[in-house]
């Protein structure tokens, strides 16, 4: 089975902690990692392909091997993903061709991106001893929106897709092609006709985007007949999940009155984005709707994100957020306590101990079948060419808040029974499901059932194995093993009956937080809380070449019982050598290895003492002492501050900006301005946009309007020489916005000068066979009264050298218009030694306009601690009325995200700020 989980490393901008997310993504039990790259980073300048530094896909590769990570590659050349414009680049926008088509302009562009990534690629696959197992060409590639379902695919369809197979194929690409079809209607299955896909995948996000509303599950979402569908559209090829809900993603909250001058709610709504998200998709989801999955038998399975990261440097799209956390089961810092990664962690291990689930028959759930009530619903998978039945137990309505009671009546080795034997019942509370199993292979110990769900199991010195079972808080539990094993007795804990039924010893014991070890012959079980199981980790051991780190059935396995997180384990001699993480105080025991006669603990590289424990484990503690960090005061920081508006002096040289100038467009949308005023189509395609517009007054000017597009929440502050006019501070809903200014007469025959500053958001991401992700950005239309549109004349400017971009080493999206940008003054060490000193956190800005605060610290963490930190921007301290502002965050260079406040009860003025760190 490949248990993947998405990992974009474009998001976390540092290779030396790809392997942090690798080792912890490994550590939960999966086997792989898929991973977009993502076009519009690598090739923001048309024929320049910039692939080192962070955007090194080899250190990628590097650290998943190092890891023991196979690899989905997923190129594109579209990715979605929620980045700007699905990973298309900019100047692939302006080109007069349908974007994802068989147009050969389009078809021209992406060539030199996908032979060079498809090379790298190459070189990486597990074929020449690299990571890489998988290849996925294009991204959610089904119908398009104005093609109906009858008629699909076209011939534009089918020979778009031929193309990108065929530039990965002449790339050398040899492991297997898979697809991911987003309405599961077997469109490139092999077989169909339709391309050279070698194994057919499907895509499905069940609990939709509404972290608002984390509680409601919508039931009409929730899939009942995907091993039907498989056997009809692909029954040659495993079932493949190529991207699952692993969380979800905020959008811009739309205030509407009268929300939007209560506090109460306002303060409650400023919570609803990532943690909610994680709400939403939450541990509770993972037992019911992954465990849903399993139902179906499936054994390529990809959660999507399983770590998010960031959004940094303007490669979000429109709809997004700075962050991109997910609400995944690895937290945007690299965390790892949200519960969902534990029940990830349990689902995955109980997996990969199971070898039969790979060959058992799924079949159809049926509610009320094997004696359970009608409101339970039992999904068999039976024993192929093994005696080891799967029953999977849930709610038939799967968003049921119920505690639902039940027995089930199973076939066994021993025949028909009724479980629980030694009386009660079992149950299901909440949203929970459950695998029971039968006759289960303990490595030659056949386990009769067990209604407890399995952790792991393990093969110790000699033939000593060990089981790990869990279940809920009070849930009462069974499980049942031969006679001839002989009389099961209780090494730790109480309150455990063991009763000889028949030909079985049946064990029932009520869930506590203690745990319970049961011993019989050969046969070491432990009987845990299900919380307490988190603190278990089943870990494979390094096997010779070429497995090494990668999965294998035949690696042996040891299990730590360790607390925050387990690494890895090595074994030599005498010695058992763990690399760990700590978060308090942590016992350290070693519940099984196959090696007998271990005496010694090195955690960390540090030597432990160790004691034996009553079960005759080698224990041991790590101590846990809080570091003792200097983490500096923002407040009190002596800052620094220079104007980062200068364009609005109306002496302010421009001869060196862009002139809009250019007669026509190939964008879709067409002119409403005597001259093209879109971004886009003259090479500015990230962060904020400048515009100023010369005229010369006729004294009878009164008012400006202006048509501005931004994307979803941008913003834009408009002035008339030094005088401000006035701001569009942002809504959820607005991608373009008109709004009219007026001001007093103007003196004739003056210059005058208008500075229209947009905040840009980035393009949208959906671009399914339409060109919608196209739609411009920039100034659509203006009137000024009392004249005609061509009195104006109109510049432009964005970031520094626009597509051909001066920072290579960040990329082509980090950096905006703003002057402090343009200048360099966001990198380290600044020229500020004759700038005002001014604190942007104590004073913020008197009128509307752009301050740059820059201030430096240093970070003295001591070695071989792992810190996270956050940048938190709170309330303003402008008291009850709020203010509306934007503020850009520097550190070294980096654009570590923006910060847009535009929920107000009453309108101050909108100010942008950009800060450096």
């Amino acid at each position: 089975m490949l248990f993947s989980g998405e990992f974009h490393p474009f998001r976390l901008p540092v290779p030396g902690l790809w392997l942090d997310v690798f080792q912890k993504i490994k550590s939960m039990g999966f086997n792989g990692v898929s991973f977009y790259t993502d076009w519009n980073l690598l090739e923001g300048n048309p024929g320049h392909i910039f692939t080192e530094g962070i955007w090194s896909l080899e250190r990628f590769f590097e650290a998943a091997s190092e890891a023991g990570i196979y690899l989905i590659a997923r190129p594109g050349p579209y990715i979605n993903a929620e980045v700007t414009a699905g990973g298309i680049p900019g100047w692939v926008l302006r080109i007069n061709a349908t974007i994802r088509c068989d147009d050969p302009e389009y078809l021209n562009a992406t060539t030199k991106y996908m032979s060079t990534v498809a090379n790298v690629i190459e070189r990486a696959q597990i074929t020449h001893g690299g990571p890489v197992v998988l290849v996925q060409p294009e991204n959610e590639y089904a119908t398009w929106p104005d093609v109906s379902e009858a008629d699909f695919p076209t011939t534009m369809n089918r020979e778009y897709m031929y193309h990108v197979e065929k530039q990965l194929l002449d790339a050398g690409i040899t492991v297997p092609l898979i697809v991911n079809d987003n309405k599961a209607l077997g469109y490139w299955a092999p077989g169909s006709g339709l391309g050279a896909m070698d194994i057919y995948g499907i895509d499905a996000y069940p609990l939709r985007y509404d972290c608002g509303n984390p509680t409601f599950w919508p039931t009409y979402r929730f899939p009942y007949n995907w091993q039907v569908l498989h056997e009809e559209q692909s029954p040659k090829t495993p079932f493949a999940i190529a991207e699952f809900q692993g969380g979800s993603g905020g959008g811009w909250y739309n205030c509407n009155l009268p929300l939007c001058f209560d506090r109460d709610l306002l303060r409650n709504r400023e919570g609803v984005v990532e943690e909610k998200c994680a709400e939403l998709v939450n541990e509770e989801a993972v037992r019911v709707v992954y465990k849903n999955n399993y139902g179906f038998g499936v054994k390529i399975f990809n959660i999507y994100m399983t770590y998010g990261g960031t959004n940094w440097g303007n490669l979000g799209y429109q709809g997004g957020y700075t962050s991109y956390d997910y609400g995944a089961a690895i937290t945007e810092n690299r965390e790892i306590f949200r519960e969902k990664y534990s029940e990830q962690k349990l689902e995955a291990n109980f997996l990969k101990a199971s070898p039969a689930y790979l060959t058992a028959t799924p079949e159809p759930g049926i509610n009320g079948s094997y004696g359970v009530p009608e409101p339970i619903a039992v999904t068999p998978l039976r024993g192929n060419s093994t005696q080891t039945n799967f029953y999977l137990i849930r709610h038939a309505n799967f968003s049921s808040l119920s505690s639902t009671e039940y027995t089930l009546e199973l076939p066994t080795s021993i025949g028909n029974i009724t479980i629980p034997q030694l009386g009660g019942n079992l149950v299901l509370n909440r949203r929970d499901s459950k695998f029971h199993v039968t006759d289960y292979d303990l490595g030659g110990v056949n386990l009769i059932y067990t209604t407890a769900e399995i952790l792991t199991r393990a093969r110790g010195t000699g033939s000593a194995r060990v089981l790990i079972l869990h279940g809920g808080s009070g849930e009462t539990h069974e499980f049942a093993l031969h006679r001839r094993l002989g009389n099961p007795t209780v090494a730790e804990g109480s309150d455990v009956t063991i009763t000889l039924k028949d030909e079985a010893y049946v064990v029932q014991w009520h869930v506590k937080p203690q745990r319970r070890v049961i011993r019989v012959s050969n046969v070491e079980i432990y009987l845990l809380w299900r919380n307490e199981a988190y603190a278990y980790w089943p870990m494979e051991l390094e096997a010779a070449a070429p497995i090494g780190n990668y999965t294998s059935p035949s690696k042996d396995v040891a299990v730590i019982k360790g607390g925050y997180l387990i690494r890895s384990v090595q074994i030599t001699h005498n010695e058992i050598r763990l690399v760990g993480d700590v978060n308090t105080t942590t016992e350290i025991e070693v519940v099984s290895t196959p090696t007998k006669n271990l005496n010694k603990i090195v955690f960390n590289g540090e030597s432990l003492q160790t004691s034996r424990s009553k079960l005759g484990k080698l224990t041991a503690t790590v101590a846990y002492k809080y570091p003792a960090l200097k983490i500096p005061d923002l407040v009190n920081l002596e800052w620094k501050f220079i104007n980062s508006l200068p364009e609005i002096d109306p002496s302010y040289d421009d001869s060196a900006w862009t002139s809009c100038t250019k007669q026509s467009t190939n964008n879709p949308r067409q002119l409403n301005t005597p001259t093209n005023m879109y971004s886009m189509d003259y090479g500015f395609h990230t962060g904020s946009l400048l515009y100023r517009g010369h005229f010369v007054a006729n004294g009878l000017e009164t008012s400006l309007s202006l048509n501005v597009s931004g994307g979803t929440g941008f913003g834009h502050s408009v002035w008339l020489n030094r005088t401000f006019l006035g701001s569009w501070t942002g809504a959820g809903s607005n991608t373009t916005t008109v709004q009219e200014f007026a001001f007093a007469n103007l003196t004739l025959d003056q210059p005058y000068v208008l500075t229209v500053l947009i905040d840009d958001m980035g393009q949208d991401e959906e671009a399914p066979g339409t060109d919608a992700i196209k739609f411009p950005h920039g100034i659509f239309n203006y009137e000024l009264s009392h004249h005609l549109k061509s009195d104006i004349s109109w510049k432009m400017t964005g970031n520094l050298g626009g597509e051909q971009y001066a920072d290579l080493v960040r990329g082509p999206r980090n950096e905006g218009a703003m002057y402090a940008e343009r200048q360099g003054y966001h990198y380290p060490e600044p020229p500020d030694a004759s700038w005002k000193s001014f604190n942007p956190i104590k004073d913020g800005l008197s009128e509307a306009g752009v301050g740059f605060f820059t201030t430096s610290f240093s970070l003295d963490i001591p070695l071989g601690w792992d810190v996270p930190m956050s940048f938190v921007f709170n309330q303003s301290s402008a008291g009850t009325t709020g203010l509306n502002y934007r503020c850009q965050l520097f550190v070294n260079g980096y654009q570590f995200g923006k910060y847009s406040k535009w929920f107000i009860y009453r309108f101050i003025g909108h100010r942008l700020i950009c800060c450096s760190q």
